[in-house]
């Protein structure tokens, strides 16, 4: 050996010793957090989990509902996204100057629409009958506006301090976020509560014409949306991922304020919400407080879980979008769900392929062969609860074409079943991975996030302290393996944008 290899070896065996220190210490780290972590099931079923973080004087708060797009069937697509719109609208006491008296106007309007609805679906409708239910309507709308307190639960919220109010839906979950001083604790078990005991879906028909026109914005005005709705249609065609979060538009235009209070009541029930709280915060107090104020809410049992399942696909399938647009191109590879043992090495695949400039498919496809000015691969598209894809995307250079991309991807995917990837890469991928989720630990609100997110979906928030050591396990020949297995033809969607011409 050189006396050049020997240093060589001498700094690659200090490496290697600090990394391994390091991840002990991260064991041992994590042993720590778990145990500052205590967990209680209301009688009602809603679980709390609450993770004692003293560090500063705040806390975070994440209510997880298990009930995202893939619960929707026909008819009511965009219905979860609809009701995360109607939480903000308040509740019989938050967002009304006189409840009583809205009540009465509210129950009119629903009662008016879903005469102009009958109306408008007859063969022949009555066009003066239409014209005056519509005034009606009109008129109803503006009564009820008088009683609104526009915004009144932001305003609460951020009155006591709340740096982080927010919520979103995927095809997974609906989920609601605030960031709080840690002595409003009791504060924010008061509202939240009210929020899922006493909600008012006021406002709702003006909401649909916000969410149609953000529809619009998202969707229809936009070639790459165009495209991530047509390719989800034709990679899914039985499971329920197969339509966009934000449903159809007629879907949208057709859903009734009764739908939303009846999707309400199956999907939010307690036992089908989970709420994690991580801050400056005694996990007794909470449970006292959350038994006072969350042990209110009736008891209803949890939905039934999907029936359909995505059936295996018999050969690749097509979608293109014409559009005023570049060349794009969007591919996805069935795979299964975040639980299966194969996961963690499809999310190093993933990785290895194509996340980061140092990546195999921008080293090959944007600097070396200048045949794209982006390229990623992502693992667990669009959901990780139910089987999804394995997705690659590509932006092809001006005079470059969808087709020498995917002649270039095809290349990669073809070299990795080939040959295992390298010990570096591996090493490369590991490191950071662990570093991202070490990170995420340190933020309040995203371990919140964390918690929730393995306790509903991997079914045990512990499996989070888990996750170093299953990094650590993954293999090369793991690698290997889920690329030959998933990476097939025949299991795949290709869609592109083509340009429309001129």
């Amino acid at each position: 050996m050189t006396k050049k290899s020997t240093r060589a070896a001498t700094v690659l065996t200090a490496l290697l010793a600090f990394c391994l220190g390091g991840i002990s210490l991260a064991g041992q780290s994590m042993d720590k957090m778990k145990a500052r972590i205590q967990e209680k099931t209301l009688k009602n079923g809603m679980k709390f989990i609450v993770m004692e973080q003293r560090e500063a004087p705040v806390a975070s708060f994440h209510v997880y509902a298990d009930v995202g797009s893939a619960q929707e069937s026909y008819g009511i697509t965009g219905i979860s996204h609809i009701l995360e719109h109607m939480a903000f609208k308040g509740t019989t006491t938050v967002g009304t100057r006189d409840f009583a008296a809205e009540a009465k106007i509210l129950d009119e309007l629903d009662r008016v629409f879903e005469s102009l609805s009958l109306e408008e679906a007859k063969l022949r409708p009555d066009e003066k009958k239409v014209g005056d239910l519509k005034a009606r309507f009109a008129e109803l709308q503006n009564q009820a506006k008088d009683y609104v307190v526009n915004n009144e639960y932001f305003d609460l919220v951020m009155q006591q301090g709340d740096t982080g109010v927010n919520a979103y839906t995927s095809y997974d979950a609906t989920q609601y976020i605030n960031s709080l001083p840690a002595n409003k604790l009791e504060f924010w078990m008061a509202v939240t509560s009210d929020r899922f005991l006493n909600p008012v879906f006021r406002e709702f028909y003006k909401e649909r014409e916000v969410i149609m026109e953000e529809r619009r914005l998202s969707v229809e005005t936009q070639p790459i949306g165009k495209l991530l709705e047509d390719f989800m249609a034709v990679a899914y065609k039985a499971h329920p991922y197969h339509h966009h979060v934000i449903g159809h538009m007629s879907d949208i235009q057709a859903i009734r304020h009764q739908d939303v209070k009846d999707y309400f009541k199956k999907f939010y029930s307690p036992s089908n919400l989970t709420a994690a709280i991580v801050g400056d915060v005694d996990a007794a107090e909470v449970f006292r407080l959350a038994e006072l104020y969350f042990g209110r809410i009736p008891s209803g049992p949890r939905p039934e879980p999907i029936r359909t399942r995505e059936p295996e696909q018999w050969g690749e399938r097509r979608a293109a979008v014409t559009a005023q647009s570049q060349p794009v191109l969007l591919m996805g590879y069935h795979k299964p769900d975040v639980r299966h043992a194969d996961n963690g090495a499809m999310d190093a695949l993933a990785n290895i392929l194509g996340q980061g400039r140092s990546s195999r498919l921008w080293e090959s496809l944007v600097k070396k062969e200048k045949a794209a000015t982006q390229v990623a691969c992502f693992n667990n598209f669009p959901g990780e609860k139910y089987p999804n894809l394995i997705a690659f995307f590509s932006m092809p250079s001006k005079d470059k074409t969808v087709a020498q991309s995917l002649e270039l991807i095809d290349r990669e995917i073809e070299k990795i079943k080939r040959e295992p990837v390298s010990a570096q890469e591996l090493a490369k991928y590991k490191r950071m991975t662990k570093k991202a989720l070490i990170g995420q630990m340190k933020s309040n609100a995203r371990m919140a996030a964390l918690l929730t997110q393995y306790d509903v979906v991997q079914g045990d928030w512990r499996l989070v302290f888990d996750e170093l050591a299953a990094i650590d396990r993954i293999t090369a020949a793991d690698i290997q393996r889920v690329a030959n297995a998933y990476l097939l033809a025949g299991n795949r969607t290709v869609s592109e944008i083509v340009p429309e011409k001129k």
